[in-house]
């Protein structure tokens, strides 16, 4: 049996600690208290800057600040990771993989502790032009998620290609830095032209960003190495995911940036699970890259028609099987659970306000004080496993599949 590193036990103690102590000295509303209102001046006190910025208004500035957001936006990064690890660029995306998980629980966190208001609209012009904007439009405005993934993502990959290629030319290295600023320019001037976002919440999407790559930058390597080569990983990562859920901050009001997290959280977990489990078969360095002889354009586009519709596959059965699993097991051990959309036999009317309320985060307060509250609910495990599934599909079930085809 593997012996466990003291160091993981203590981290996950620290949070477990950290997530009772929160929640007994309501650390969330203390810190709410003392930002909310300032944030919220400084987004009214932004709409003239944001009006004047609108004021150039056109059909073809619609499109490109939308173009933009959709080409940051999560379901695109889920959608564009898994081409990274079929290319042969599997370091950079199980990287990127937990660097995006990363930014999207800090920059949540951070949303729901404070529950700034987007700008006000009217008289500001919000544009929504996908389903996934609109969702945005329901989270919290500060810090400003696009802005801060821009930062971090664009930033890193930055870093590596620069430490993958050996090129020392300060000139290439330049222009790459001047390509990543303009990139993160229009983004922020996107989101506030689209009316998703105040001058304030785009200074904070650039702070924490530049605060995260920072830190990220002084540890993605040891990270790296635990996550392929350490002990009690799987087991590891299964509990801090746990955890993340629990220490998750409890909004105001309701808003989809739990789940995004609670998505994200289950990509992370697959990918490690994933990883871990086949570095040496389908994840090393040595692997073949594509535009090489070894892996085709033309094989990896087959590795795209075969990997893609199987992914999706996994996730509908991973959903499918949570549904049917999760609240067996949840009777078996006498936990009453609810479901606001995944299960309609676990759905009912009478306490779904109530239910709505305490949907996101407020899991210690039901796990501490359990007589004050009606049930948990289903969904957030449902959709933990049904990302994790797809996750894990990516990088352990797709290359196996490819390897006994021969892409």
């Amino acid at each position: 049996m593997e012996s466990i590193p003291g160091w993981e036990v203590v981290f996950l103690c620290g949070i477990a600690t950290w997530v009772v102590l929160s929640s007994i000295f309501n650390v969330t509303q203390k810190i709410r208290s003392l930002t909310q209102y300032w944030v919220s001046s400084y987004v009214v006190s932004g709409t003239p800057i944001t009006l004047r910025i609108q004021k150039y208004q056109h059909k073809y500035l619609d499109a490109l600040f939308s173009g933009l957001s959709c080409v940051v936006s999560v379901p695109f990064y889920t959608a564009f990771l898994p081409l990274l690890f079929w290319s042969g660029h599997c370091k950079l995306a199980r990287q990127m993989t937990l660097l995006m998980a990363f930014c999207d629980y800090v920059g949540n966190c951070i949303k729901d502790v404070v529950c700034a208001p987007r700008p006000s609209s009217p008289p500001v012009r919000r544009i929504t032009a996908t389903e996934d904007e609109k969702e945005n439009a329901l989270e919290y405005g500060l810090p400003s998620s696009h802005t801060l993934n821009t930062v971090c993502l664009s930033g890193f990959l930055l870093q590596y290609i620069l430490s993958y290629t050996e090129n020392e030319d300060a000139i290439i290295g330049l222009a790459g830095f001047a390509v990543v600023c303009v990139f993160v320019f229009l983004i922020a001037v996107g989101r506030i032209y689209l009316g998703m976002h105040s001058l304030i919440d785009i200074i904070g999407g650039l702070a924490f960003g530049l605060a995260i790559l920072a830190f990220w930058l002084s540890v993605h390597k040891y990270i790296d190495d635990f996550v392929v080569l350490g002990q009690n990983v799987s087991s590891f990562w299964a509990v801090l995911s746990f955890l993340l859920l629990f220490a998750y901050p409890t909004p105001e009001i309701p808003t989809p940036s739990f789940e995004f997290h609670t998505a994200f959280n289950g990509v992370a977990l697959g990918i490690v699970i994933g990883v871990q489990q086949t570095y040496h078969q389908f994840h090393h360095e040595s692997v073949p890259r594509i535009f090489t002889p070894d892996l085709s354009f033309p094989a990896f586009l087959g590795r795209m028609l075969v990997g893609y519709p199987t992914i999706l596959l996994v996730k509908f059965c991973s959903k499918a099987l949570a549904k049917w699993m999760l609240p067996i097991l949840a009777s078996a051990l006498g936990i009453p659970v609810r479901s606001t959309s995944y299960v309609p036999s676990l759905s009912f009317s009478p306490s779904a306000k109530k239910s709505d309320e305490i949907k996101q985060a407020g899991y210690i307060q039901k796990l501490f004080f359990f007589s004050h509250q009606d049930s948990f609910d289903v969904d957030t495990g449902i959709r933990l496993l049904q990302y994790t599934g797809l996750a894990w599909s990516v990088v352990d079930l797709v290359p196996s599949l490819f390897s006994h085809l021969s892409l």
